[in-house]
C-alpha cells in the first residue's frame, strides 16, 4: 500500500499538482462570460468581426499556430470576394510535388488548399517554442473548455449557453498577470490563472495595444483583437453554426405543430369513447 501511494504521490508531482485534498484546481480564476454576436439560438457571426478576427491570426497568431482544417476557400463565407481569397491565399507557401525530377518545391497557396502549419513537424516546433508545440487553432474554440459544475450546467441547458470554448480562449489571451509573490515560475513559462492546465504556460502574451491595425477604426486593444480571433476561431470549429440553428428552428417549429396535430387526433378519436 506504502508502494502505490508513493507511486501516486510522484505521479501527481510530476504532473505539476499537489496530492491531497488540498489539490489545486485549474483553472484557478474561472471564465468571465463575453457577448457573443453567435450566442443563443439565433445567434449569428458578424461578418466584421470574423474579418478582423482572420486579421489578427493573420498578424499575431500564423506565425506559431496553424489551421489545417480550413481551406482558402471558405474565406468567402466571411464576405470575401474570389479575387481577395486568391490574393490571401498567395501569400501562404504550400509544399508541391513530387515535379518532373522527382523532387518537393514551394509554391504560392491556391484556394482548394488549406491553411498551412508553419512548422515541418511537431518535433521542430516544439523545438522553436520551448519545448511545447503550439497546437492547431482549427477547432480549439470547441475543444478548449471549463466545466462549469453543478447547478450551472443545468441551467445551461435552459439558457442554451454553448460558448464556454470561447470565453476561455479570450480569458486566457487577456489573461497574464504577473507572477504573485513567492510564486516558483519554470524559466521561459508566462503565468495566466485562466490556463486550464496549470498556472503558467509556455506561450508567451501574443497580443500588445496597438499590434495590428484596424481599416475600419475598430479600438486597437488588447481586449479588441482577443475578442476578433476568437469569434474567428469558433467559426474555424463550427463554420455551418448558422445552418444548423435555422433549422434547428425550423425543427422546433414542425414538433411543436406536429405535436398539436396529434393531440388534435387524439381528440377526435377518442371522442366517442366511454
Amino acid at each position: 500500500m506504502k508502494t502505490v501511494l508513493k507511486v501516486i504521490a510522484a505521479f501527481g508531482l510530476v504532473a505539476g499538482v499537489t496530492v491531497g485534498a488540498n489539490a489545486a484546481e485549474y483553472p484557478l480564476i474561472k471564465p468571465v462570460e463575453q457577448d457573443w454576436s453567435f450566442a443563443g439560438p439565433f445567434g449569428t457571426y458578424d461578418r466584421g468581426e470574423l474579418q478582423r478576427g482572420l486579421k489578427v491570426y493573420r498578424e499575431g497568431c500564423a506565425a506559431c499556430h496553424g489551421l489545417e482544417r480550413v481551406a482558402f476557400r471558405t474565406l468567402e463565407d466571411l464576405g470575401y470576394s474570389d479575387a481577395q481569397v486568391r490574393a490571401l491565399a498567395a501569400e501562404f507557401e504550400i509544399q508541391d510535388g513530387p515535379d518532373a525530377d522527382g523532387e518537393m518545391f514551394m509554391r504560392a497557396a491556391i484556394p482548394s488548399d488549406y491553411f498551412p502549419d508553419p512548422f515541418p513537424n511537431p518535433q521542430a516546433a516544439a523545438a522553436s517554442n520551448n519545448g511545447a508545440a503550439p497546437p492547431d487553432l482549427s477547432l480549439i474554440a470547441k475543444a478548449r473548455a471549463v466545466e462549469r459544475g453543478f447547478p450551472t450546467f443545468v441551467f445551461d441547458i435552459f439558457t442554451q449557453y454553448a460558448e464556454s470554448g470561447p470565453d476561455y480562449v479570450y480569458n486566457l489571451l487577456t489573461g497574464y498577470e504577473d507572477a504573485p509573490e513567492g510564486y516558483e515560475q519554470q524559466p521561459g513559462t508566462y503565468y495566466n490563472p485562466h490556463f486550464l492546465a496549470g498556472t503558467s504556460l509556455s506561450m508567451a502574451p501574443p497580443l500588445q495595444e496597438g499590434l495590428i491595425s484596424y481599416d475600419d477604426g475598430t479600438p486597437e486593444t488588447v481586449e479588441q483583437y482577443a475578442h476578433d480571433v476568437t469569434a474567428f476561431l469558433m467559426w474555424t470549429a463550427e463554420p455551418h453554426l448558422e445552418q444548423r440553428k435555422r433549422m434547428g428552428f425550423v425543427v422546433m417549429l414542425f414538433l411543436v405543430g406536429f405535436a398539436g396535430l396529434m393531440y388534435l387526433t387524439k381528440r377526435k378519436v377518442w371522442a366517442g369513447a366511454h
